[in-house]
């Protein structure tokens, strides 16, 4: 699996709640167009019909053999939980958290920025539980995968859905069928439990590292507030 695009600038305000706008609905079911069974004719065709549609480089290739390749965005939305990378690796452009002075060698953990997203160029028979083992490579995440799930999103009618795919799912073949709009079709990837964190599942180093961040979490917020404040009081002794 090759990766690219480049990760959002980092956030420092690590949400609880995941909000989409307008608010998402969950679905279970396969639309009927993601049912279609294509016969290598009708790939060929789809091929050169989504390839004269894209502005961009992205293209997908049909392969001698009959599989193909190409490009899936996906936005990682990591808005409930911290993730842990080995502490010894540096992660650029991500905001990560100082570790405990003692006894981290093993792995730190962040919050990954909002927005974060990413090109992976994939073949046609690759797995959703393909494409979520690339993305936490990318980030040297060593969490288990199975803590994260692949999700499409649509709009119809002014409402967004959302649906899980299940490891099996072929996520190109889904983008072939629905198109490059990314109102049609779009790839999220997100924690696999909805809820409150469940802190207790972290070791010692973690929640320390933790608590860190949260402090300067605090501090940057009173940082604003202050300033915000103090640009208030100056324009009302200006006015007065």
């Amino acid at each position: 699996l090759g990766t690219g695009g480049t990760p959002g600038q980092a956030g420092r305000s690590p949400p609880v709640t995941v909000q989409l706008s307008p608010a998402a609905v969950t679905q279970d079911e396969l639309s009927e167009w993601e049912k279609t069974e294509l016969d290598q004719a009708q790939v060929e065709q789809r091929i050169k019909e989504y390839n004269s549609q894209i502005n961009s480089n992205l293209f997908m290739s049909l392969n001698k053999d009959g599989s193909y390749t190409g490009f899936i965005k996906v936005q990682l939305k990591l808005l409930v939980r911290p993730v842990s990378v080995p502490a010894t690796k540096r992660v650029p452009s991500l905001q990560a958290g100082r570790p405990h002075p003692q006894g981290v060698k093993r792995r730190t953990s962040f919050y990954l920025p909002k927005g974060t997203v990413k090109h992976l160029h994939i073949l046609s028979h690759t797995r959703a539980s393909e494409v979520i083992d690339a993305l936490l490579r990318k980030f040297t995440v060593i969490d288990n995968p199975r803590k994260f799930a692949l999700f499409e999103r649509s709009e119809k009618d002014e409402q967004v859905y959302l649906r899980k795919l299940s490891d099996d799912e072929q996520p190109l073949r889904l983008r072939l069928l629905a198109g490059p709009s990314e109102k049609v079709l779009s790839f999220i990837l997100k924690e696999n439990e909805t809820g409150e964190v469940n802190w207790d599942a972290f070791t010692l180093p973690e929640l320390h590292n933790f608590l860190v961040i949260l402090q300067r979490e605090e501090e940057e917020h009173v940082r604003r507030l202050r300033h915000r404040y103090a640009r208030c009081r100056q324009k009302m002794q200006e006015a007065l």
